[in-house]
């Protein structure tokens, strides 16, 4: 346990190619940032290194810790690159290829005639039937034959798997089989990895819950080994404070419920950066933003309307659906180590990525393809050195790779291929801001645009001016907002069931189902130690007209007639129209929160007027320009300046594009606004 008097919070985001480091006394509201490097083949050593780091600056020692938050990519580079752990399933008897089988539509760019179906992450020679039998109403039409479990179990000795998913039909309205199957299988493989689709997702398809299940398998090995030498390694040092891990819902859990369900961290990094841009912005007056959170490898999109977060179940992890619950988001191969390359004639940027290493060819690393950096650096928007000074960027190196392998073959000068890269890059982006806004109903000129990341002030600007945002808002550390939301981040868990058939709007049905689950919210309370008065729960209910594929979450309403007219309201938000069709209820959720303290925010003191720390030449357009750069820690509340600018920090720069006009606020955050 953390001393009584430790009063400090540490939250570290590990990227692709950098690790986020904030450090806040939780007394005086300061907060202090750094940045290193991250480490990819051991990213627990970045962990500790950033961790140091914060705690130098602020003069603290590891004892005054009294909370370590983390955003980690861990499991989600597993299931990317499947290099999780080896596999089997164990299901029904007759359901072997459900995996193989999967859906009848294909990803929406691929080629309708070109396209091949991805290799499962468990093929059919690794799954497993037992003989058993519950129809969809939870009936148990047949026993559990225990021996074809022990077969089972001896087939998998021989397999050399380290985990074992176990997805029995309908085991949502029923789980008596599969609670079964899973002890027994614990019972004789011991040490074996085992998840039960009933602690994962007890919901209604059978492909998608078992996909969920076996990538959940897959990964629990390598997470409960890194989350333990991350415990081992803050022990050693000093910091006996409890580990938090942030997760796809945008909350956090304790250590112990993500060794169980690792899955639910698929996109931990950036639903903390979401979370930190909607806690800025609140504290700006903004409640309706777009945020672009540009990394080095991808950058990913998410709506926020009325300062509330959606969430969805129908997320994707590379090339497969993962629907437990997470933020609403979409993910592009967009950022800075994004490399340009021609085919076919044709310049094409990302969705590879020069990564941590070698990075791009600027970084000194050995990166020899150009990329969306070394096009900011040719042209000038980025300076010649990074994290404070720390990192020196190679100019020439990234001249010569635009040169020898975009401007040379196509015949332009290095600035114009520079140019392009960077143009191709925001439209790429582009594609993305729409899906999240216009293709769901919302007009981009009623919304802010929130860019962070390392890369994303670069573009605020320009992607503001293609999706028709009128205003921009750079937090007051961009390059660290995803460390810095994890400490405005709540402890969070869902706790869904599907009815055993789905039906009108049962009220009495409905409430036994969610007394339930409000059991196991409390139990979780209870286990993650949350104080009763920070403790709520939400319960939302998924429903869709009779014959409709998908459902959508609406918020219970206490009678049939509040809530048909809740999803009616729903659907002709989203979709334009209601129909004259019966409403069904499908699944039934509880979404806990335990509020955790307040970060509180220290306000800038009132500027003298933003003065520039230098000048710099940058390409903008056909010609250079001499280009006011300042430092962002001289800048006070209310000061004011015109674009073309740049403005420079530890963790981020800022390129403010000619049109524009930027006015710090109180918070930190500087407002950009189209000059009229």
């Amino acid at each position: 346990m953390p001393s009584p008097d430790a009063r400090f919070v540490v939250a570290v985001d590990i990227g692709g190619t950098f690790t986020d480091i904030a450090l806040l006394d939780a007394a005086s509201g300061q907060v202090w940032r750094a940045k290193t490097p991250s480490v990819p083949e051991d990213p627990s050593r970045a962990f500790m290194t950033g961790v140091d780091l914060a705690l130098a600056q602020a003069d603290a020692r590891h004892a005054g810790v009294e909370r370590v938050l983390h955003g980690t990519t861990v499991a989600t580079n597993m299931i990317l690159e499947g290099k999780g752990a080896l596999t089997a399933l164990v299901t029904t008897r007759g359901f072997r290829h459900v995996l193989e089988i999967g859906r009848q539509d294909i990803p929406r760019k691929a080629n309708l005639y070109a396209w091949i179906k991805p290799d499962r992450p468990v093929p059919a020679s690794r799954v497993l039937e037992v003989a058993e039998r519950v129809g969809p109403g939870g009936v148990v039409l047949e026993a559990l034959d225990e021996a074809s479990v022990a077969a089972a179990a001896e087939h998998i000795r021989h397999l050399g798997v380290s985990a074992v998913a176990v997805c029995l039909l309908h085991s949502f309205a029923n789980p008596e089989h599969e609670l079964r199957v899973a002890a027994l299988l614990r019972e004789a493989l011991p040490g074996m990895a085992v998840t039960a689709s009933v602690d994962i997702l007890p919901v209604v398809r059978e492909y998608e819950r078992s996909l969920a299940t076996v990538l959940n398998a897959a990964v629990m090995p390598g997470v409960s080994t890194y989350v333990t030498r991350l415990e081992e390694r803050l022990k050693a040092s000093g910091i006996e404070a409890p580990l938090l891990l942030m997760q796809s819902n945008g909350g956090v859990a304790g250590s112990r419920t993500i060794r169980r369900a690792p899955a639910l961290t698929a996109l931990s990094g950036p639903a903390a950066g979401v979370v930190g841009a909607r806690d800025v912005a609140a504290a700006c007056g903004i409640r309706d933003l777009i945020t672009v959170d540009i990394g080095g490898t991808s950058a990913d999109i998410c709506l926020i309307k009325n300062g509330e977060v959606g969430l969805t179940q129908r997320g994707q992890v590379g090339e497969w659906p993962l629907p437990l619950p997470m933020l609403d988001m979409v993910t592009i191969g967009a950022g800075g180590g994004s490399i340009a390359r021609i085919v076919d004639g044709a310049l094409l940027v990302g969705p590879m990525s020069a990564g941590a290493r070698p990075g791009p060819a600027c970084y000194g690393h050995g990166g020899q393809e150009p990329t969306v950096t070394d096009a900011h650096v040719a042209l000038g928007t980025l300076p010649d050195r990074l994290l404070g000074g720390r990192m020196a960027l190679d100019v020439d190196a990234a001249r010569r790779v635009i040169r020898d392998r975009v401007a040379g073959p196509l015949g332009m000068t290095v600035e114009d291929a520079a140019r392009g890269i960077l143009a191709i890059v925001d439209s790429n982006m582009m594609g993305a801001l729409r899906v999240v806004s216009v293709e769901r109903g919302h007009d981009p000129r009623d919304f802010t645009l929130v860019p962070f990341g390392g890369a994303g002030p670069l573009h605020g600007c320009s992607l503001a001016e293609l999706l028709g945002a009128p205003r921009v808002m750079i937090p007051p550390a961009p390059g660290v907002l995803c460390a810095d939301g994890l400490l405005a981040a709540d402890l969070k868990a869902e706790f869904s069931r599907t009815l055993p058939k789905a039906g009108p709007v049962d009220v009495a049905a409905i409430e036994a189902i969610f007394a339930d689950l409000r059991v196991q919210a409390q139990a979780w309370f209870e286990a993650e130690e949350v104080a009763p008065a920070a403790r709520s729960t939400t319960l939302v209910t998924m429903m869709r007209y009779k014959g409709q594929g998908g459902e959508l979450a609406v918020p219970w309403a206490l009678d049939r007639a509040a809530a048909e007219a809740a999803f009616g309201a729903a659907h002709a938000e989203l979709y334009g129209f209601t129909l004259e069709a019966p409403i069904e209820v499908v699944t039934l959720r509880v979404e806990a929160t335990g509020r955790m303290p307040s970060p509180g925010r220290a306000m800038l003191p009132g500027g003298t007027g933003a003065r520039p720390a230098g000048h710099r030449s940058v390409v903008i357009g056909a010609a250079s320009a001499d280009v006011p750069v300042y430092d962002r820690a001289t800048l006070g509340a209310g000061d004011r300046f015109d674009g073309p600018a740049i403005v420079m920090q530890l963790d981020a720069t800022t390129f403010v594009a000619p049109g524009w006009a930027g006015e710090v606020h109180a918070t930190g955050a500087i407002i950009l606004a189209r000059k009229s």
